[in-house]
């Protein structure tokens, strides 16, 4: 998904076209911030049990689901020495069932239709959530009690390692990244010996291999009581249903002992400090950290600002002058990252190819010099003020998930004890001056910063697990308290999508509509008929060029001048392609909706393609195209589509929609007017809208800045074709090596015969029980039983035409032909052996009827569904009638619909450590190509 924005048509005069983006009189003034601010409410009511369980309750009618959020004030800081790893570790002990819960947490919440359903941990907290349907509201909160008060008897030796090998294969993904070894340098360099921060959440493979029963059972017992948690309970729920629930499930489990809690400081260095790294990346990387205050402090949300203003996005000051102008980077990023005790602040810099870093490194040393002198201006503070509260209004659409309600409420309690504490951090961005932002960053960021630098080259090796553990010692056995059974499910809740309206402009435009009032927010989703065909395929990247162009000079406006005039706005403005569709978006703000479309216009419409600017955009792509192919899941998009449907075909590109290095290099500004006035153009496109708006408000706005926009009649509209992807003969591996590498990154697939319009609904669902689900066969064995993941799953793409079966496993680099070897395995067990049986049927469809509610809770859901309705050719009315459709399949209808699903011509392409991987692979009996 790309940041920058998207494109339009281009008149006979390609600079030539009205003004519609400078702010002016014609514009309503952008809504104060204080006025913003002053929006945002949660309404809320709270209660707490005898045991400590602190309980918040906020009504959301909107939607027939209810967030379960589940807060332990319990994280990577408050692990003693030798423990690193546990808070972490238990989040997924945690999942593995409970007393009254066997077997995985998420496959039985799977059934019921949860959505938004996981869990995450960090620093200073572990948190738990799913969002349910309303029915199945009480049999959630009787297994998210369970495994509160009732977990330790279900946790066996067994469990337990599973889940430690789980675990070290998230830390071997994690550090196989690009610079995924970096994090263990900074916080060792910005914390001290014995300092609580200091370790990564991840832990140490040593710790993680060294954890026993004991050390589980007594991590448990120390900090998981109810008296260090927060539950909230967020949408189709009152305080008076919600206590009565929470007394019965909860009431009874004991109070634990008070958390021991180490002390940290704020370490205050004075000096700058210096490290270098090398890792397989295609250009240097610079980054710049200071510790600052805890998320509670008032110096927290200025320093934020400071660093937002220095580096954090297009309209920052190291962006405009290390990008835009002197064009030694690519990319600048920065800002406060805030934490419990302390938070991390940051400048990151991805260097250009050829550039000396130590260059760099003086231009962001005189530019933060001005700054820390003469501090921000203030307009450059109220912009950083309205981003923030607009993408705070934007996250409180949804009720629960990793964002949302139920965490706003949650955070403020756990953090601040003052479950409204987002309105005092909302009002400390609205309240900053250019004096107390000027006064903090001289503070905080004038000494003692540290300086990384990452350089290409052969990385250090990362941390390797023991080979072999100790046998454990048994531990004692755990007495299971009695405990009445799981309440029923109540029936499935009703799936009410809004209606859609639709008008036309003058000038042909269709317009679909559907109202959403939840927040103050209109989504705006201009689709054309292009996607990857509009890809010249001579000069494939033209059309990501002109995506990343179109807001870097519209109308009059310069790119700066258009990233200010967005942010003054609150406005998201964004362009992707994918492989049907290419997509402008415009998120605005109610009330400042008039100016966000004339800004919106003149970016659509009147892209100038200017001359310098293509020249510093494909420098950006071509260090981002490097960027990919040192990633080894980007090597696998890269690489996979092409191998499938080959050059010439429409989905036969890179998955990022990037291009290939000769074909950016060769894309002249011609080529982008060309591509421009062929693609993107009125009678090829539809607006999508969803948000608080009637079309008696919306259609007056459209027109005034979208009705006069005409195709130019010398263009021939594009279109698309679609060959038929001829059928494999055998499977067949790619191996990319890549040295040093502690996972293989697998991802392998074939076209199948069948068109994504003909609906395939029962290949979906068998999909789901492959690999679709947590709980899928896929996941389940190699993940679960095996421990040779951290995740693996399976798909079917979402495409008009035809459709392709996909699997993706990064493994652990010893396993990665036995891997392989399973995958084939599970695939074919479906058709022999093994067929779908009544069970995973169910859980199936269970889990696609039950969770569609929560599905349709986002006005950005809404939005895609609207559009894939008309896409596809479907009645407005196709997901009410797919509950029945879906509930009326069988177990043979989805087993004789698996048959396709086969690896006989599966194309693999596996990145990995050739001289581990490949002697694996050979066992195979498959070809393998060497890359």
């Amino acid at each position: 998904m790309r940041l920058s924005i998207v494109a339009a048509l281009l008149l006979a005069t390609p600079l030539a076209g009205p003004v519609l983006a400078q702010p002016s009189t014609s514009a309503p003034a952008p809504a104060p911030v204080a006025a913003l601010v002053r929006s945002v409410d949660i309404p809320h009511q709270d209660f707490t049990l005898a045991n400590g369980l602190r309980v918040i309750v906020h009504t959301d009618r909107k939607a027939p689901i209810v967030a379960v959020s589940v807060w332990y004030h319990i994280g990577s800081k408050d692990e003693p020495v030798g423990k690193t790893g546990f808070a972490h570790l238990f989040e997924h002990l945690m999942f593995g069932g409970s007393e009254n819960n066997k077997g995985s947490y998420i496959k039985t919440l799977e059934g019921i239709g949860a959505t938004q359903l996981n869990g995450t941990t960090w620093f200073d907290r572990t948190n738990y959530f799913q969002n349910v349907p309303t029915p199945a509201l009480e049999l959630a909160l009787y297994y998210e009690s369970d495994r509160m008060g009732h977990l330790l008897g279900a946790v066996t030796q067994e469990q337990l390692d599973v889940q430690r090998g789980v675990v070290q294969n998230e830390k071997r993904q994690g550090d196989n990244d690009p610079l995924g070894l970096t994090e263990y340098a900074k916080l060792k360099a910005l914390f001290p010996e014995g300092h609580p921060y200091r370790h990564s959440t991840i832990g140490s493979m040593a710790d993680l291999d060294a954890a026993s029963m004991d050390d589980v059972r007594s991590w448990f017992r120390a900090n998981y009581g109810p008296n260090n948690a927060v539950l909230v309970l967020a949408g189709d729920i009152d305080v008076a249903t919600a206590r009565p629930l929470v007394e019965k499930y909860f009431g009874d489990i004991a109070k634990g002992p008070a958390v021991t809690r180490y002390p940290a400081p704020v370490p205050k260095w004075t000096t700058t400090r210096r490290e270098s790294m090398y890792d397989q990346i295609p250009t240097p990387q610079l980054s710049r950290l200071w510790v600052i205050p805890g998320r509670t402090d008032a110096a927290a949300p200025l320093v934020d600002v400071a660093l937002t203003v220095l580096a954090g996005g297009s309209s920052s000051r190291l962006y405009n002058d290390l990008v835009r102008d002197k064009k030694l980077a690519v990319a600048v990023s920065g800002g406060a990252q805030a934490f419990e005790k302390n938070s991390q602040a940051s400048i990151d810099v991805t260097v250009a190819k050829g550039v000396d870093p130590a260059a760099v490194e003086a231009r962001i040393d005189a530019i933060v010099a001005d700054f820390l002198k003469n501090g921000p201006t203030a307009d450059e503070v109220t912009r950083v003020a309205t981003r923030n509260v607009a993408g705070t209004i934007r996250g409180l659409e949804s009720v629960g998930g990793f964002g949302g309600k139920a965490v706003a409420l949650a955070e403020g309690a756990v953090y601040a004890d003052d479950p409204d504490f987002y309105k005092v951090e909302l009002a400390r961005y609205a309240d900053a001056t250019p004096a107390s932002v000027a006064a903090a960053a001289r503070t905080w960021l004038a000494r003692g910063d540290y300086r990384l630098t990452v350089l290409p080259g052969k990385r250090e090796l990362a941390e390797a697990a023991a080979p072999v553990r100790p046998k454990p010692a048994t531990a004692a056995p755990i007495a299971i308290k009695p405990r009445d059974p799981a309440p029923p499910v109540g029936g499935s809740p009703s799936l009410s999508v809004a209606s859609v309206e639709r008008a036309t402009l003058s000038n042909g435009l269709k317009i679909e509509l559907a109202r959403r009032e939840t927040i103050p927010v209109v989504r705006l989703l201009l689709s054309f008929d292009a996607g990857f065909a509009a890809d010249d395929r001579s000069k494939l990247g033209v059309q990501g060029l002109g995506l990343s162009l179109l807001d870097e000079g519209a109308g009059t406006l310069t790119g700066p001048q258009i990233a200010e005039a967005r942010e003054r706005l609150g406005a998201g403005i964004g362009a992707s392609a994918g492989q049907d569709r290419t997509r402008l978006t415009l998120d605005a703000l109610k009330p400042n909706l008039p100016a966000s479309l004339a800004l919106f216009a003149d970016i659509v419409q009147r892209p100038t393609f200017d001359a310098a600017e293509l020249e510093r955009v494909r420098g950006q792509t071509l260090t981002g195209i490097a960027q990919e192919l040192a990633d080894p899941n980007g090597i696998t998009r890269r690489l996979l589509p092409v191998a499938l449907y080959g050059a010439a075909h429409p989905y036969g590109v890179p998955s990022s929609g990037s291009g290939t290095p000769e074909g950016v290099g060769a894309v002249t500004r011609a080529d982008l007017i060309a591509w421009h006035k062929r693609w993107i153009r009125p009678d090829n496109a539809t607006f999508f809208v969803v948000g608080d708006i009637s079309m008696a408000e919306l259609k007056p706005l459209l027109e005034a800045s979208f009705g006069k926009w005409a195709p130019d009649p010398a263009v021939v509209k594009g279109s698309r074709s679609f060959p038929v992807v001829p059928t494999p003969k055998g499977a067949r591996i790619i191996l990319i090596d890549r040295p040093g590498s502690p996972q293989s990154f697998i991802r392998g697939g074939v076209v199948l015969p069948i068109k994504g319009r003909e609906d395939p609904i029962a290949l979906r669902a068998a999909n789901d029980i492959l690999g679709g689900l947590f709980s899928s066969r896929l996941n389940m064995d190699l993940r679960e039983e095996k421990s040779w993941a951290y995740g693996v799953g399976s798909g079917i793409s979402d495409v008009e035409d035809q459709v392709s079966a996909q699997i993706t496993a990064p493994v652990q680099a010893d396993r990665t032909g036995d891997s392989i070897a399973a995958m084939i395995a599970d695939v074919k067990a479906l058709t022999a052996g093994k067929p779908i049986d009544q069970a995973e049927r169910d859980n199936s469809i269970e889990n696609t009827v039950r969770s569609l509610p929560g599905d349709f809770e986002s006005g950005a859901a809404l939005l895609g569904a609207i559009e894939k309705n008309a896409v596809y050719g479907r009645g407005d009315d196709y997901y009410g009638k797919l509950v029945p459709r879906l509930q009326a399949l069988t177990p043979a209808q989805l087993n004789d619909a698996a048959r396709i699903l086969s690896t006989d011509n599966f194309t693999w392409i596996v990145v990995g450590d050739r001289t581990l991987v490949e002697p694996q692979l050979k066992k195979l009996g498959l070809p393998v190509e060497v890359r």
